[in-house]
This record gives structure tokens, sequence and C-alpha cells, in this order.
């Protein structure tokens, strides 16, 4: 069986392309929303439910939308439906991401801290990031206490990490050697 990201892909391409007719930003928020909702294992089980037709698991997957959906938005949720590739949805959701970041020029930045970062350390940190890293980043904060202190970026495959552990680590392999 083919991978999920190869038969993702040329979904997640023609969604791109509507979108980009439209408001790339509202179109960005849902597609996450419908990955978010098609991720979920109530809705997977609901989903592979064979007393539903494809129809009602399409529109139960729009009535759960914080958003209210688009022509196209509906006629694409209906068209997964009916091939039965809703579970790509995920996997849509993160190529349509991509796509997006690349067109942008941006990139997701993974920050794990020590500490809980208030939004004014986050926007600091972060535009001394897209310095170092020569790109707008779309920060992601989370907190690791096993970091003793410091943050870890990852964005993409490059990570900086100036946590406490890591150096701990450093010294580590360093007197072992």
């Amino acid at each position: 069986m083919a991978e999920l990201a190869t038969i993702a892909r040329p979904y997640a391409e023609a969604l791109f392309r509507v979108a980009q007719s439209g408001n790339l930003s509202t179109w960005s928020d849902l597609v996450s929303e419908m990955a978010q909702i098609a991720a979920h294992p109530d809705f997977q089980s609901l989903a592979g439910n064979p007393k539903l037709s494809d129809q009602q698991v399409a529109d139960a997957l729009l009535g759960l939308l914080k958003t209210p959906a688009s022509a196209e938005a509906k006629n694409f949720v209906a068209m997964l439906a009916e091939n039965g590739r809703l579970a790509l949805l995920p996997e849509i959701g993160a190529q349509f991401h991509a796509l997006k970041n690349v067109q942008e020029g941006a990139a997701d930045a993974q920050i794990t801290s020590a500490f809980a970062l208030s939004d004014v350390q986050v926007g600091e940190l972060v535009a001394v990031l897209e310095k170092k890293f020569g790109r707008k980043l779309n920060p992601s904060v989370t907190v690791d206490d096993s970091l003793i202190g410091g943050v870890r970026v990852v964005v993409g495959d490059e990570v900086l990490d100036t946590s406490v552990r890591a150096k701990l680590q450093q010294m580590h392999v360093a007197l072992a050697a």
C-alpha cells in the first residue's frame, strides 16, 4: 500500500491551489480544524461505521467545524468521504501547511522551554531566531522541565539546543572520552 503522504499529496496540492484564489489564512485555519477533527479517535470510529452513508459522515465532519465551510470546502470533504479518504485529512493538513510555509518563506519552529514563557519573551526569542534562521517563523511553544534551564528550538531539520540538560550531556561526553 502506498504511503499516506504519497496519497495525500495531490489532495493537498489541489486544495492549496483553490485556497490561493481566496484567503489563504482562512483556508489554513479551516484545513487545520478539519485535520484535527479527522484525527480524533471518536470521529474515526464514526467514519468507519458501515451503517452511515458517505454523505452522513461528511455532514458530521462539517457539523463539527467551528468555522463555516465554503462550498469548495464542503465539496472537498464530500469527495474525500465518497472515496474513503477522510483518514488522510491530517496528512493533507500537514502538507497544505508546508505548502503555505514555502509560499510565505516561513517555517514552523517548535520551541521547548524549561519554564513558561510570556508573550513578550516568546516575541523577543522569535525575533532573534528569525535573524538566525533567515526566515519568518511560526512558533509553537511547549514547556519541558527536564531541560532544567534554557530552550530547545527545532526548525525543520535544524536543532538549536541551549538547554542546561544538553550542556550537561556535552560535559559528560567530554569527561567520559
